[in-house]
């Protein structure tokens, strides 16, 4: 008898998971507007372990070219389904137990795809607590509820007398049990529940009311002590600036429709005449309203609002550390870098073209010492001494003064550009266990120096050290979902990282952790294997790897570079499992493989078609030519050097209608700031960028972008600075990097 119980439950089991998956396959498919294959092909190799830059760069066979954009939306996807799924066989289970599961009843879960709907099938079969309508049942009245929902013409209050007992004294007690009831019963039916979600959906408002004695306190929130407007016009700043002001005390949201109108639906839904009983149900249809079922749904929208407004500041988020991640790096040149500051002095570390410190000390310019001399002579001296070929400087305090010390009062002698540095994240970097291992023999100071030299020369490599949350580079990154804030930031790195490609004998640590397919510990070995046997010659050493299994390898080979490799596609994008391709058409051309790379008519020549087999297709055919036409080239645009403007070094420095140069530090969806050289970023407001209407700040503007801006009202003691490009002459943009996640 337990064998056929645990027989029938593996065949229920496994015809549900394959009922399932159609159903996933067909809904995402339509969703995406993309093949069903394609998602099946996708979710396979997700489940067999394979990251998404591998999936998207390598496999584009078997997605059909999708981009890490559907790779992930695919991903995310089919995660929610894998939790629909776990939660549609707990509903099953239960109501199995309860005997109530019938066939039509089970095939309306399965094919249930929204987590709403699912849930108010179940509602009805919910243990429940102790409710109104619970003990109203108890007392026996759910026999008076029947007779008044079905609303035929007979008198109430006779019926209700029926009923009396010791524990029901009145006509009145019982007609109230009985109305608790058809409110329950109201409130989970499935029609009328769909009917008040699609009112909220279409017309739902968000109000917004200051606490009573809180105006002082909350006084920054005021923009919202008496706001209203239409919950899907509301954009996702707003909404968590009224969430953050709810949470700290100062104000009360509330999520809700007409009322009104909401009655109105109910009761066309469930009046069936006009008589005593239809009046008893009309007033149980307001009850059910205001208790219960407003309630219910306005949790609902307040829960997929806050999660709209977290997620697209995580965008924000994501596609700003995305810039700055793959901002233009110098490169492996000799750097001074320099930490400004008054009092404590200027922390200068000299780095060589790896980026390893040679030289650190600390020189005073500024008030109170103000040895401008003594400063001048160490920094030529430095210069000269280690063979600098640039400087960076952060942008924190002091900043504008040390960059006027070193343009006006220091000469060199060949052509050294300065370079002014964002150092957001520094301090927090400087602090963290990994700068700790890296160097700990130094101080803080010493530290943020290095991290501040390391970022102008790449600061991809340096920016995965520190996390994410520390750049402040987003808005309202600390009230959106955490766990959802993190996953997304991870993944943007990751994409990034591969995106460029790595540098196996110079990447640190950290930066390998983020390679596809290389974990903490093979990222330490393959550290610890280079310490040990020196430089890699080819890829083909990283099998020599502990840990570095055949998944590992085939993930992550292609995204690690080597230079001066014996092979020369150990330096490409190419990845080994082609290599043979590649082989055969240089000896189809007569050639080698450095004649191709260097031959743009013999790469001209070659016919794709000859190559195509099961396993490859045109789209990696084509990929392989793009490499072989670029080598290990960085993706990542020149840098260009900057000036702020003279004579401006403070917020008291700026005057209204003064146009400047500026520097984009960070976007959002109301606008963008921009760096103008005096501490405080100015803002420009989504409305002041572009006399054309703008939907999105990042539609017209990018992180580090060079722009000129006039100033249009300074308040120095708010410390805000409103600033306008509305009729300025801009320079010629730099196209922005292309967004894969």
């Amino acid at each position: 008898m337990l064998y056929v119980l645990i027989s029938g439950f593996f065949i229920f089991a496994t015809n549900f998971n394959k009922m399932n998956q159609k159903l996933f396959t067909e809904t995402i498919a339509e969703k995406l507007r993309l093949h069903n294959w394609q998602i099946e092909n996708t979710v396979t190799l997700l489940t067999e372990g394979a990251t998404i830059p591998f999936i998207s760069r390598y496999r584009k066979e078997k997605t059909g070219s999708l981009d890490e954009i559907n790779i992930q939306t695919i991903k995310e996807e089919f995660h929610k389904h894998e939790k629909l799924g776990k939660r549609k066989e707990s509903i099953l289970n239960s109501i199995e137990k309860q005997g109530k599961l019938s066939p039509e009843l089970k095939t309306k879960i399965i094919s249930t795809i929204n987590v709403a709907d699912l849930e108010d099938i179940y509602l009805p079969f919910k243990q429940k607590k102790r409710t109104k309508a619970t003990i109203a049942r108890e007392l026996g009245l759910e026999p008076l509820a029947k007779n008044i929902f079905f609303q035929s013409n007979f008198n109430v209050e006779l019926k209700a007398e029926e009923f009396l007992s010791d524990k029901v004294e009145n006509i009145e007690y019982a007609l109230q049990g009985a109305r608790d009831i058809i409110a329950e019963w109201i409130n989970e039916d499935q029609i009328a529940r769909a009917k008040i979600r699609k009112l909220f959906n279409d017309t739902t408002k968000i109000y917004s009311k200051v606490i009573r004695g809180k105006e002082e306190d909350g006084k920054k929130y005021e923009d919202y002590f008496d706001s209203r407007e239409p919950l899907k016009k509301c954009s996702s700043h707003r909404i968590l600036a009224m969430r953050r002001g709810e949470k700290e005390g100062y104000l009360r949201i509330t999520i809700e429709p007409d009322e009104n109108e909401a009655l109105y639906i109910l009761n066309k839904h469930f009046l069936k005449g006009n008589n005593e009983a239809a009046r008893q149900v009309k007033i149980a249809v307001k009850d059910s309203y205001i208790r219960l079922l407003k309630n219910s749904i306005e949790t609902e929208f307040k829960s997929s609002s806050k999660e709209y407004a977290d997620e697209e500041a995580i965008k924000v988020f994501a596609n700003n550390l995305r810039q700055l991640i793959l901002a233009s790096p110098l490169g492996q040149k000799r750097i001074l870098a320099i930490d400004p500051a008054y009092r404590t002095g200027c922390k200068i570390v000299c780095l060589d073209e790896q980026g390893d410190l040679l030289h650190n000390e600390t020189i005073f310019p500024h008030p109170p010492q103000s040895e401008t001399k003594k400063a001048a002579h160490k920094i030529s001296s430095l210069v000269n001494s280690y063979k600098i070929e640039a400087i960076a400087i952060g942008n924190g305090t002091a900043s504008r003064e040390t960059e006027y010390f070193i343009r006006k009062k220091i000469k060199f002698k060949d052509d050294i550009k300065v370079f002014v540095v964002n150092e957001s994240g520094a301090s927090v970097y400087s602090a963290s266990s990994v700068a700790r291992e890296e160097f700990p023999e130094y101080d803080v100071t010493v530290r943020g120096a290095i991290s501040i030299g390391r970022r102008l020369m790449d600061p991809l490599a340096e920016l995965v050290k520190i996390d994410p949350k520390s750049i402040g580079v987003g808005q309202y990154q600390h009230d959106v979902n955490q766990n959802k804030l993190k996953k997304s930031l991870v993944q943007i790195v990751e994409s990034c990282v591969n995106l460029v490609g790595v540098n196996l004998n110079t990447a640190s640590k950290y930066l390998l952790t983020f390679v596809s397919g290389l974990s903490q510990t093979i990222a330490h070995n393959i550290i610890k294997y280079r310490n040990e046997n020196g430089a890699f010659k080819s890829r083909e050493e990283l099998k020599n790897i502990p840990r570095m299994g055949d998944k590992a390898y085939e993930q992550c080979a292609g995204f690690l570079r080597i230079e001066n490799a014996d092979n020369l596609l150990d330096n490409s994008a190419v990845h080994p499992e082609s290599y043979h391709i590649v082989e055969k058409m240089a000896n189809n051309q007569n050639c080698s493989i450095n004649d191709l790379l260097n031959d743009k008519n013999k790469r001209s020549a070659i016919k794709l078609d000859q190559y195509l087999n099961d396993k490859t297709g045109l789209p990696t055919l084509k990929d392989i030519i793009e490499e072989l036409a670029k080598p290990g080239r960085d993706p990542r645009t020149k840098i260009s050097a900057f000036e702020f403007a003279d004579g401006i070094y403070s917020i008291e420095d700026l005057k209204p209608g003064r146009i400047l140069p500026g520097i984009v530090t960070n976007i959002t969806k109301f606008g963008a700031f921009i760096d103008i050289g005096v501490k405080q970023d100015g803002l420009v407001h989504i409305s002041k960028i572009k006399e054309e209407f703008v939907k999105d700040p990042a539609d017209v503007l990018y992180l580090n972008q060079h722009v000129q801006v006039k100033v249009t009202d300074v308040d120095i003691t708010r410390k805000r600075i409103q600033l306008t490009m509305i009729g300025i002459e801009q320079p010629r943009y730099i196209r922005k990097q292309k967004s894969t996640l």
